[in-house]
């Protein structure tokens, strides 16, 4: 039976609209102000919100805003209001809400606008993330200004990060509703194609994960294709999680390529310098796998968000959001413990001796990196007993760039005995 939530604090109306929907076959929760739709939502994903814009404790724009601003806007909601006006309504409609309904509202069309709206609601994929949920540590303040300072612009966008870091999310901020967004399966495309992306992005976004591993001929293609952007009205986003400088140095990115790319630059933070917020995080992550229903119900102990906030997450948020997985997984009891997190989690120690077994820092940069990385994948493979799916979820690579980063740091992968 799906679920409504009504906020108004005006008695009549609640009930008017819990007697009409309960006999439409929906479960309706009522809230009289903020204060209790806040508290109801921490317990359950409503499947719609119908919420009233003028209240007297907190005004329903504000708690919009709100649920939008820590990734609790995972619903449809409607906005209702007796006097309201096309600039709120708008304001509304920007920061997430469905619809807008104006009092009194007419028995057909408050019944049209809630059918569709659930229906919506069903459409749309359940997001765990988005730029507006990874935290609140200065580092992302920063990083979210400076993104809606370049938010307009039509120019090619290079965003640097570690891999995990949380690209993609900054990706999607900056793109526009209801316009394509294009992601490629493959790189490949870039060789063989180049202008069919454009065209499928036009007036839109195409976002290219990780441009670091392009080969020559792909580079090419990237270059044909941002000198046609204008003709498609579309943008690039490329991600890029090595030193392409470096990479230009060594004569493997095109440096005109390069040029063309970093004319606009971001970096976006690694978890671990705004490892404040890795709480916040995991429980965000954490609710909504329950509300997706892929584990059961669950709740972190403060030691245990302790116990993740001190981790040094060298796989960043895709790691954290696949170690909080498998926390909700094999947790035996509804409270996830801090001896959960540390029987998931290698101990910092042990990490940091077998990183220092392979790694001196007298060597030349790009030798000390190749020799981190290959500690790290040699972690990742040993705790997922080889799975190559499950390494790529957690260290958040495509398969195909995974098992090319593992040739070039000449690591082998054990045969099944099957294979």
């Amino acid at each position: 039976m799906q679920q409504i939530l009504v906020v108004d604090d005006e008695i009549g109306i609640r009930e008017l609209l819990s007697e009409i929907l309960s006999d439409e076959g929906y479960q309706v929760r009522l809230a009289e102000n903020a204060g209790e739709a806040r508290a109801c939502r921490s317990r359950v994903r409503p499947d719609l919100v119908l919420l009233d814009i003028w209240m007297p404790d907190t005004d329903g724009i504000t708690l919009l805003r709100e649920w939008a601003s820590s990734g609790l806007l995972t619903m449809p909601v409607v906005m209702m209001s007796g006097h309201g006006t096309i600039d709120t309504a708008v304001e509304a409609t920007r920061i997430g809400a469905y619809d807008f309904l104006e009092k009194p509202i007419a028995l057909q069309k408050l019944l049209a606008t809630v059918g569709r709206a659930l229906q919506h609601g069903e459409q749309q994929p359940q997001t765990t993330l988005s730029l507006a949920s990874l935290g609140r540590a200065p580092l992302i303040v920063d990083l979210k200004q400076r993104l809606e300072r370049v938010a307009n612009l039509k120019t090619p966008l290079l965003l640097t990060a570690e891999p995990g870091s949380g690209i993609e999310l900054c990706a999607r901020f900056l793109h526009s509703r209801n316009t394509p967004w294009v992601v490629p399966e493959t790189t490949t495309v870039l060789a063989e194609a180049p202008l069919d992306l454009l065209g499928q992005a036009r007036e839109g976004t195409l976002f290219l994960r990780d441009v670091a591993d392009l080969n020559k001929v792909e580079q090419k293609g990237l270059h044909l294709l941002l000198a046609k952007l204008d003709r498609y009205n579309a943008r690039v986003i490329c991600g890029a999680s090595r030193d392409l400088p470096e990479l230009v140095a060594l004569g493997a990115f095109d440096d005109r390529l390069y040029s063309a790319l970093s004319a606009t630059t971001i970096r976006v933070p690694s978890l671990r310098e705004h490892r404040e917020d890795v709480p916040d995080l995991a429980n965000l992550m954490l609710s909504s796998m329950v509300e997706a229903k892929e584990v059961p119900p669950r709740h972190f102990s403060t030691a245990a968000l302790n116990a993740l906030r001190n981790h040094d997450w060298p796989g960043n948020i895709a790691q954290l959001q696949s170690v909080v997985h498998t926390l909700a997984l094999t947790a035996l009891t509804e409270q996830i413990t801090q001896e959960d997190v540390e029987r998931v989690l290698p101990p910092a120690a042990i990490s940091q001796q077998a990183a220092a077994q392979d790694l001196s820092y007298d060597l030349p940069l790009r030798e000390a990196r190749d020799a981190f990385e290959r500690v790290y994948f040699e972690h990742h493979i040993s705790k997922e007993g080889g799975n190559i799916s499950r390494v790529a979820d957690s260290v958040g690579l495509e398969r195909t760039h995974l098992y090319r980063k593992l040739k070039q740091l000449g690591i082998k992968l054990a045969r099944k005995p099957d294979e």
